[in-house]
């Protein structure tokens, strides 16, 4: 059906006759395409790797980023709290609960030791009137613990006691336990 190729002639038999062919060649065919197929899935699984490491790092920028600004809300809130004790109002009331007086003149040495103004003594103005009595000043059993306990002689007796009263024993050991009260400011 298809007529046999025609006998080479001339340069052409003597370069066929020099390299004889003996079909198509896939031996020398696969490992170039071994190679692309290689080549080609290496970079995709390196453009895979890559962009993997990418969007880790995007995540953990957005997470240092929230954390950023929520440490700086709690900065700023801790500010605007230390800048509302600090005002001199706020100090001054909180010195007030903490008993502290207002100083009186201050006094000032010179160089060469002379004093310059004149001192005067801090003092603590009287305490205002609770408007309700505290449950131990109006049950009038707190001994003051300024007074000593006279007899009807006006001597002192030896146990602190009022002579010719028997010492409760339940409330003896908690007057001798509980300490005097104090002011603040002293």
């Amino acid at each position: 059906m298809s007529k046999p190729a025609a006998p080479l002639k001339g340069r052409a038999a003597r370069l066929a006759r020099l390299m004889p062919s003996t079909g198509p060649s896939t031996a020398a065919r696969t490992p170039f395409v071994l190679l692309v197929v290689l080549l080609l899935g290496g970079g995709l699984i390196t453009l895979l790797l890559l962009n993997s490491a990418l969007n880790e790092g995007s995540f953990r920028l957005s997470e240092l980023k929230r954390d950023t600004t929520e440490l700086t809300d709690e900065q700023q809130a801790l500010q605007r709290d230390v800048d509302s004790r600090s005002q001199p109002d706020a100090l001054e009331r909180r010195a007030r609960e903490l008993g502290m007086v207002p100083g009186g003149s201050p006094a000032f040495l010179n160089p060469d030791g002379t004093v310059r103004g004149n001192p005067t003594e801090a003092t603590a103005p009287p305490p205002s009137p609770s408007p309700t009595p505290s449950p131990r000043a109006s049950a009038g059993t707190a001994p003051d613990p300024d007074a000593t306990a006279t007899g009807a002689s006006g001597s002192a007796s030896p146990s602190g006691s009022v002579p010719g009263a028997e010492p409760d024993s339940a409330t003896a050991p908690a007057a001798e336990s509980t300490p005097p009260p104090t002011s603040p400011g002293r």
